[in-house]
């Protein structure tokens, strides 16, 4: 299990475009996203990328183009993404282009933050999407549209009331430090610990992960120096 960082991020999330055209880009994007991607709107929807194992590449926002669709990606994201379905792209007429943009969803930290979204340092922990939220899941992946890459755990989660391990959190607190050994506090070893975080007045406030037993635990409670709050 991949270990989550401890840094303070003061850069400003940085975004991309795979620009996706030729007469069968969207059947192809389809088959390779979350999402159900028939009568977008010009906000277009969010979906996910996802492994086969169904552990998250990466979230995109999806949008309508005159000559196909646009997936915007973090920039961090971008290569992996692209590469992601280009291996899919198999005598398939659609061509994958990657354009580097200047703005995108969320344009500061804050945002990101205080909106709960997940992002590249919450993808490298290898996680599948309840981990981020019963919202997040809602917002990015539909049940119905039919079968897509990564669907077979997804839908066998959501059938068992998406009871998993990790959970992602909001958290403030002093310090770094004061941070992660909270959320450090309980489950075995694994990616507990922050994400994203920022300063805040004297201390920050990020996101990060937890092992579920701690949201409850008597530990947390009297951590009183520390606010977690877990991301619905």
């Amino acid at each position: 299990m991949p270990e989550t960082t401890s840094a303070l991020v003061d850069a400003p999330p940085h975004w991309s475009h795979i620009v996706a055209t030729g007469p069968e880009a969207e059947s192809f994007l389809q088959g390779q996203l979350s999402q159900d991607l028939a009568d977008l709107g010009a906000d277009g929807r969010w979906a996910l990328l996802l492994a086969p194992d169904s552990v998250v590449i990466t979230s995109c926002l999806v949008t309508p183009s005159r000559d196909g669709l646009v997936l915007c990606v973090p920039r961090e994201l971008a290569e992996v993404a692209l590469a992601r379905l280009r291996r899919f792209l198999l005598r398939t007429q659609c061509t994958l282009e990657l354009i580097d943009v200047v703005e995108g969803p969320l344009n500061t930290r804050a945002e990101q933050i205080r909106a709960g979204v997940p992002g590249p340092a919450e993808f490298a922990l290898g996680l599948t999407p309840h981990s981020f939220g019963a919202s997040f899941v809602a917002t990015t992946i539909s049940f119905t549209k039919g079968c897509f890459t990564g669907q077979e755990l997804v839908g066998r989660l959501d059938a068992r009331g998406s009871s998993v391990p990790w959970r992602l959190i909001r958290v403030s607190g002093p310090s770094v430090e004061r941070v992660n050994e909270v959320l450090k506090l309980k489950g075995p070893a694994g990616p507990q610990g922050l994400t994203t975080a920022m300063h805040s007045g004297d201390g920050v406030v990020g996101l990060g992960v937890v092992h579920r037993t701690l949201l409850d635990s008597r530990e947390l409670a009297d951590a009183s120096d520390v606010h977690v709050e877990p991301i619905a």
